[in-house]
């Protein structure tokens, strides 16, 4: 397979003896942005720049943020050393002391009497909120430079931000290039090469986790085994693998030569293995002082979040090269038929306490409804008020655990309708939709936010258990993981091998056709092994989403037939008979379509094997692809910037590509399953 990357033992020598390219360009005309060191850093800048909206929002948000930790520490202080209580709680209080700021203690009288502890306090947060400020301003500093490079480099104003969505100024980023230079080591970019040089720590992390080398895993009693990944935890991660002066990574886009020979596997395990012991101390000293304050931030921030919400569904569903804006989107359009998903599970024991205690606290409230039209004096009386807003929630609890009885349990079908967007969907999911254990698992990645608040509430008690218990023990595997699946990049250094979506290497034949595992070019096979495989066709999603929002991209000859083959299949689930569709069976709960006999289920390369079609129908229906034939879908003028250059095209050949991948990883799994069964029983084999 041509391609323009080497392994690490083949890896080009990009700074010479002296740190100077062996490339020879010609002389770009003199500007500030020629030969850009940090490409990284800067082309981060340049897209959150354009997702920000522009100077002026970046300058807001950061001044808000400041006055933000300047409120909460302020109004914390407050309650702590300058409010009157024994005033608040005094039982013959006059009226013209109920004013509130008669409760406040004057500013001298409490500097006067301050403790200690406080005047402790009072340091740690002034050096804080220094530290803070000079972060702001380097950052709007930063932002400045990138706000020049927009307007003289790119010729694009602030007010022009919205009306562009981020392929176009990718577009005008790939032109200038040939002009500026910004990268010395290459004449051209490419979409891939910005990609790269944005996500390449997030590409890094992504296949950790497909890998499951991250993130931990806890077995609760009661409740299994639950993933936890929190912000906080994440940090510690980055820092201690991509961040850290002494960790596996020299510079932003170089790993250090001593990761990439096997011969020093062992020592480098012990060297990240002290990193992690020191990490574990550190985050053990500092646990009381990022416990307390996360407490209270947490309280003033998310005081009312009651709500699921997708928190955990970026770390398990974002493809490689796959921008925030674009994996948001993603997610957003899954929000609605996971909550469908989600809500059509029903505990039969709980509505029944469910329905018992809204009677029960229903017939109360009415009985203090109908007494407050007699006397309106009885709502004054002590507790009347705390005991309606009790039973206001418990009712409010009670009914949202009561199921919809208008409603037909389909679980496969919403879940179905969950995937076409997440594009995520493990074997043992398949067939199972209707299970708790398959909704136990979507459970940890759709969760209820205030389970997601309380697990970052935890964190600076569990990280440091995690970092000994968890990712202390498994030093080896990131060690041989760097090691194995790095490749250097021209003009973009080092990369996660995964990233460069090579399905030659990183494939998995199961989601792949057999003329896409035929078709090499006349270039040998590589052995392609469990170990080297991403799992869930991570790497076959990635290209095809990749290729969809970036389509001017030129991707290497393998890749491009594995695309070609798979575009063609999709053209014809667009264009087949608008009953079935060519890989799954029509429904009458489809939306807005019309009951219509099922279609005998076949595929031609798969016509001589009767039993395989029968095995993979009773194990995965396969998806519905009246989902997708069935008409175009509305324009909206709020979301036409959300992916890539014609939002709508591209994202409904994503689904009817993730429905034929999934459809095709199915089928392939149930046809070894049917070989195998007749390989170890021969009257199995007898037509």
């Amino acid at each position: 397979m041509a391609n323009n990357y080497a392994s690490l033992n083949e890896a080009p020598d990009f700074y010479g003896e002296y740190g100077i390219p062996h490339h020879h360009v010609a002389e770009p005309r003199s500007s500030q942005w020629n030969h850009i060191e940090d490409l990284d850093s800067f082309f981060t800048r340049v897209y959150k720049y354009h997702q920000m909206h522009g100077f002026k929002c970046i300058a807001l948000k950061e001044i808000f943020a400041l006055h933000r930790f300047t409120f909460i520490a302020g109004i914390t202080f407050t309650m702590l050393y300058a409010f009157d209580y024994k005033l608040l709680f005094k039982p013959d209080i006059t009226s013209d002391q109920k004013w509130i700021f008669s409760l406040l203690i004057p500013f001298d009288q409490v500097m006067s009497i301050l403790p200690y502890f406080g005047w402790f306090l009072l340091l740690v947060v002034t050096v804080i909120f220094t530290l803070i400020f000079i972060r702001k301003v380097q950052s709007l500093f930063r932002y400045w430079d990138i706000k020049q490079f927009y307007n003289q480099a790119l010729n694009i104003d602030d007010a022009d931000l919205d009306n562009l969505t981020w392929h176009d100024v990718q577009k005008r980023l790939i032109q200038v290039q040939s002009d500026l230079q910004m990268c010395i080591h290459k004449s051209d970019l490419t979409e891939l090469d910005i990609y790269h040089r944005i996500l390449r720590q997030i590409n890094y992390l992504v296949a950790l986790v497909n890998k499951r080398i991250l993130p931990p895993r806890i077995d609760v009693p009661f409740l299994g085994e639950v993933v936890y990944w929190t912000e906080n935890l994440r940090l510690n991660v980055m820092f201690l693998l991509f961040w850290s002066p002494w960790g596996p990574f020299e510079n932003p886009w170089h790993l250090r030569d001593e990761y990439k020979r096997a011969a020093n596997r062992d020592k480098m395990a012990r060297k990240l293995g002290n990193q992690i012991l020191w990490l574990f101390f550190v985050n053990l000293l500092l646990c009381p002082l990022v416990f307390i304050p996360q407490i209270i931030f947490y309280f003033f921030n998310y005081f009312d979040a009651v709500r699921r919400e997708p928190g955990q569904f970026g770390v398990r569903y974002w493809h490689f090269n796959e921008m925030d804006h674009e994996l948001y989107s993603r997610l957003t359009r899954a929000y609605k038929p996971a909550t469908k998903y989600m809500s059509s599970f029903t505990s039969p024991l709980l509505e029944i306490i469910a329905e018992h205690l809204s009677f029960i606290c229903g017939s109360i409230l009415a009985v203090f409804v109908c007494l407050s039209f007699v006397d309106n004096e009885i709502l004054y009386w002590n507790q009347v008020l705390t005991m309606l807003a009790v039973l206001t929630g418990i009712i409010g609890i009670a009914r949202s655990l009561r199921s919809d009885k208008t409603l037909i349990w389909c679980p496969e079908q919403l879940l179905e309708d969950v995937v076409l967007h997440t594009h995520y969907l493990p074997g043992v999911w398949q067939g199972f939709a209707h299970t708790s254990k398959v909704r136990s698992s979507f459970q940890q990645l759709f969760q209820y936010r205030f389970a997601a608040l309380l697990e970052e509430l935890l964190s600076p008690i569990l990280v440091p258990y995690l970092l000994i218990r968890y990712i202390y023990p498994r030093r080896l595997d990131l060690v041989d993981f760097f090691r194995n699946f790095t490749v250097s990049v021209v003009g973009v250094g080092d990369v996660c091998s995964f990233a460069q979506m090579d399905v030659r290497k990183h494939g998995n034949p199961d989601w792949q056709a057999e003329r896409d595992v035929e078709s090499t070019h006349e270039t040998p096979p590589e052995i392609n092994d469990q170990y080297t495989q991403a799992e869930d066709g991570k790497v076959e999603l990635s290209l095809m989403h990749f290729t969809n929002t970036n389509p001017n991209w030129q991707p290497p000859p393998e890749a491009a037939d594995f695309v070609d083959n798979l575009n063609k299949e999709t053209n014809h689930v667009f264009f087949s008979d608008d009953i079935g569709g060519l890989y799954g069976m029509r429904s009458s709960m489809d939306f807005g379509t019309r009951q219509e006999d099922e279609e005998d289920f076949s595929l031609p390369q798969y016509a001589a094997d009767a039993p395989s079609q029968t095995a993979f129908r009773r194990s995965f229906g396969g998806f519905r692809s009246s989902i997708l034939a069935g008409g175009a879908p509305r324009r909206s003028m709020f979301n036409q910037l959300a992916e890539g250059p014609d939002l709508f095209s591209s994202a409904q050949n994503m689904r009817a590509s993730t429905m034929i991948l999934h459809n095709r990883h199915a089928m392939n799994q149930s046809v070894r399953v049917v070989r195998s069964a007749e390989e170890t029983t021969p009257l199995l084999s007898r037509r």
